[in-house]
């Protein structure tokens, strides 16, 4: 039997960057097969030939396949997919709409709709070995207090609907788990790169880059609210080695993953890293939350600042996830999250040197 990798979400960055990751682990063995939307063909394979290039593949053991998860089958023909489904080991699932703006019917059909229908393809591959679901920590809504790998609750309420269907995909895979071995991955909030500082959009931490460097032409710039809750981010390296790593790892089937740092900083803290090594400057003065949200709920004020109105939701929720699982499983494999403050050059390197480009900047609505 072939031991075939199949991915959803490329050429995303997430998982053109996986599958670099899984192929390095695997000694480069077995073929890739990734589910790509017709309309990202041409980038799909100009990243194909990349990957192809960098680990000396023959072509044929990299394969595109046009579909799409929204639709029943994945939009992949029947011959197709009884061609595949023999050669199939592990399956990586990441395609869906990280947006914290999006509209929650485009929201449903993808996160939701696109996961059941992943969910009832896997039902038919014979030789799998590994699902690997990308979740989100985030799942767990208005939750606060210590946040657990090992519960999936249904909160009282979620700050956006990227949060609620999420949670509902979630549950979906969650069943899986009597089914077939599962592994499902919550990252907390992916920044760039710890070392090259590389990222593929600018939003998350890099709103607070965006607001202050448009206000840099003022005299002070105050920080905004009281800052007291942490906010979890982590570079995509980490996210990508850990995953590889537990996917592939025994006792890592049927067990859900907080990705997210151990030791998280504060809003405060985090906002004054960013603007000491984005400007040289630290903040005078506090701007009350409130008056924060009445200016982003104007249009013209979001686009002007390069931010999200639904971002300031988490300056003031005040959850922390424990990660004591992924912590103790990846032990010995030498991969442990950077701390924010060792990457924080290179990301705003990064940052500055690719601000103007609007390939990298969130389309604010």
């Amino acid at each position: 039997m072939e031991n075939g990798y199949f991915f959803t979400g490329f050429p995303g960055f997430i998982c053109n960057q996986l599958i670099r990751q899984v192929l390095k682990q695997s000694n480069n063995q077995g073929s890739v097969y990734v589910l790509v939307l017709p309309a990202m063909l041409q980038k799909a394979e100009l990243e194909k030939k990349l990957i192809i290039s960098e680990f000396g593949m023959q072509e044929e053991r990299f394969q595109i396949i046009e579909g799409d998860i929204t639709k029943e089958n994945l939009g992949v023909s029947d011959a197709k997919r009884e061609e595949i489904s023999g050669s199939i080991a592990n399956v990586f699932h990441l395609a869906a709409i990280y947006d914290l703006a999006v509209p929650r019917d485009i929201a449903y059909k993808v996160n939701v709709i696109g996961t059941k229908n992943v969910n009832e393809w896997i039902r038919s591959l014979a030789n799998l070995k590994r699902y690997t679901y990308f979740s989100t920590a985030y799942v767990a809504g208005n939750r606060e207090g210590d946040l657990y790998e090992t519960e999936l609750v249904l909160p009282q309420a979620f700050k956006n609907h990227y949060e609620e269907t999420k949670y509902k995909a979630e549950l979906l895979v969650e069943e899986m788990k009597q089914e077939v071995p599962v592994t499902i991955i919550r990252p907390g909030i992916v920044k760039g790169h710890s070392k090259t500082g590389e990222t593929i959009k600018f939003d998350g931490p890099y709103f607070i880059m965006n607001f202050l460097d448009r206000l840099r032409f003022l005299p002070l710039i105050p920080t905004i609210g009281r800052g007291e809750a942490v906010v979890n981010l982590v570079p995509v390296d980490y996210i990508i080695e850990a995953t590889t790593y537990l996917s592939f790892l025994e006792k890592g089937a049927g067990k859900t993953y907080h990705l997210t740092d151990p030791s998280p900083y504060t809003v405060t803290e985090l906002y004054a890293m960013i603007m000491q090594e984005l400007m040289k400057k630290q903040p005078k003065g506090s701007l009350p939350l409130s008056m924060a949200k009445i200016g982003l709920s104007l249009k013209p004020v979001r686009r002007f600042l390069g931010v999200e109105k639904e971002a300031l939701d988490y300056f003031t929720w005040m959850g922390k996830f424990d990660c004591s699982q992924a912590q103790e499983d990846l032990k010995g494999s030498g991969i442990k999250c950077p701390d924010f403050r060792e990457g924080i050059g290179p990301m705003v390197s990064f940052y500055l040197e690719n601000k103007t480009n609007p390939a990298y900047q969130i389309k604010i609505i």
